[in-house]
C-alpha cells in the first residue's frame, strides 16, 4: 500500500462489541485524507473480524495468527504499516472531534518529541480523568506510575487543571501517538512482557536516548478502561508487578540498581502482606510468583540492559521523580499530582 501520513492501529481480541461500539467514532473523527484506519485482530474467536469486514469496509483488517499479547500484536502489526506516524488506540476508546490533527501537527513542528498522547478521560464519568494515563504520565524512584490526574486509585476530577502541555515519561498505549521510524528503530514494545507496563518501558528508551515525549491536554478521548481484564484481576496483578520489575532491570543505571531493587523487594512483599489482610489471597500469591519469575527471566534481559546503558544519553530524566510515591502518597495523604509536585 502508499504510506500515508497517519495509521490509527486498534489492537483487537474478542472485542467485537467493543469495534461496534467505538471504532464509528474513530471514523468520524479521523477523516484527514492521508489517515488510514486499521484492525490488528489478535486471532479472535468471536465474530470481531465478520464485523470489520461487513460494516467497516473502508477499515484495513490484519489477521494475526494467534493471540501476541499487547505488545508483540502490535510489533507484528506495525512491521506491515508504512506510515510517518502510528497511532496505538486501545479497542475501547471513544474518540473527540478534535483528537488527531494536533497532536499530527505539534510531532510535525517538534522533531525532537518522538511520541505523545492526548488528554485521556473516563467514557463512563466524563468530567474525570481515566485510570490509563490521564494527562500524561510520570514514575517515582522505585518504578511506581502516577499521572496527572491519577495517583494510585485517586482519580481527579478533570477542572482544566492539567491543560498545558507537558513533557512526560510515558505516554498512554491507549491513545500513543508515535515516529513509527522510531519505533522501529528503538526495537518497538517489548513482546516479552505481553501486556502492561509495555508502554512504560518503551517510553523510557525513548527518554534515555534524548527523545521527548509530551501530552496535549487539549485532544481528548475517551477510555472505557479494563475491558480485557479488570483492575483486581490477579493475572493483571501479576503481569502488572512482574513487568514492573523487569522494566527497572532494563533500564536502571549501575549505581542505582541494586539499592533501588533491595527497596523494590521490600515493597513487594509488603504488597503481598497487605493482598493477604484485605483477603485478596489470589492478588497476593500473584505479587509473590510475580518475583519469582522476574527472577527466573532476568537473565533474558542481561543483552537489552546493556545496551540500553549504552546507548542512553539521558541518565537524568527529569519526568522519573526521585521520591518514593508509596511513601508520598499512602502516608503522607498527597492524592494528586500537585501535590506531589508542588505545582
Amino acid at each position: 500500500m502508499n504510506k500515508v501520513k497517519v495509521a490509527v492501529v486498534i489492537l483487537n481480541w474478542n472485542g467485537a462489541g467493543m469495534l461496534r461500539q467505538f471504532l464509528p467514532s474513530v471514523l468520524l473523527n479521523s477523516q484527514e485524507e492521508e489517515v488510514e484506519v486499521v484492525v490488528a485482530d489478535n486471532a479472535s474467536t468471536d465474530d470481531s473480524c465478520s464485523v470489520v469486514e461487513t460494516e467497516f469496509p473502508k477499515v484495513r483488517l490484519i489477521k494475526l495468527d494467534k493471540n501476541y499479547g499487547f505488545a508483540e500484536g502490535y510489533n507484528k502489526a506495525l512491521e506491515l504499516i508504512d506510515a510517518e506516524y502510528a497511532v496505538l488506540l486501545n479497542n475501547d476508546v471513544e474518540t473527540g472531534r478534535n483528537w488527531l490533527r494536533p497532536m499530527v501537527e505539534y510531532m510535525d513542528t517538534h522533531a525532537d518529541v518522538a511520541a505523545c498522547q492526548p488528554k485521556i478521560l473516563d467514557w463512563k464519568v466524563k468530567t474525570k480523568f481515566e485510570y490509563a494515563g490521564a494527562a500524561g504520565g510520570f514514575i517515582d524512584r522505585y518504578g511506581y506510575p502516577f499521572c496527572r490526574g491519577r495517583v494510585f486509585d485517586d482519580v481527579e476530577e478533570d477542572r482544566g487543571q492539567y491543560d498545558d502541555a507537558m513533557p512526560v515519561f510515558w505516554a498512554s498505549g491507549a491513545a500513543l501517538l508515535i515516529r513509527l521510524a522510531v519505533y522501529k528503530e528503538i526495537g518497538g514494545l517489548d513482546g516479552r512482557f505481553f501486556a502492561h507496563m509495555e508502554e512504560i518501558d518503551l517510553c523510557w528508551r525513548l527518554r534515555s536516548r534524548g527523545y521527548r515525549i509530551v501530552c496535549l491536554p487539549l485532544c481528548e478521548v475517551y477510555h472505557v478502561g479494563g475491558a480485557t481484564l479488570k483492575k483486581d484481576n490477579p493475572r493483571k496483578t501479576f503481569l502488572n508487578f512482574r513487568n514492573n520489575l523487569l522494566m527497572l532491570y532494563k533500564n536502571l543505571s549501575q549505581d542505582e540498581l541494586k539499592p533501588v531493587m533491595r527497596v523494590r523487594k521490600g515493597f513487594d512483599y509488603l504488597a503481598a502482606c497487605f493482598f493477604f489482610l484485605k483477603g485478596e489471597g489470589a492478588n497476593a500469591r500473584a505479587v509473590l510468583r510475580a518475583r519469582r519469575e522476574y527472577v527466573a527471566m532476568r537473565p533474558q534481559f542481561e543483552k537489552d540492559r546493556k545496551e540500553n546503558i549504552r546507548k542512553s544519553v539521558c541518565a537524568d530524566i527529569r519526568e522519573r521523580y526521585p521520591f518514593s510515591l508509596l511513601w508520598l502518597a499512602k502516608m503522607k495523604g498527597k492524592k494528586t499530582f500537585a501535590e506531589l509536585v508542588g505545582r
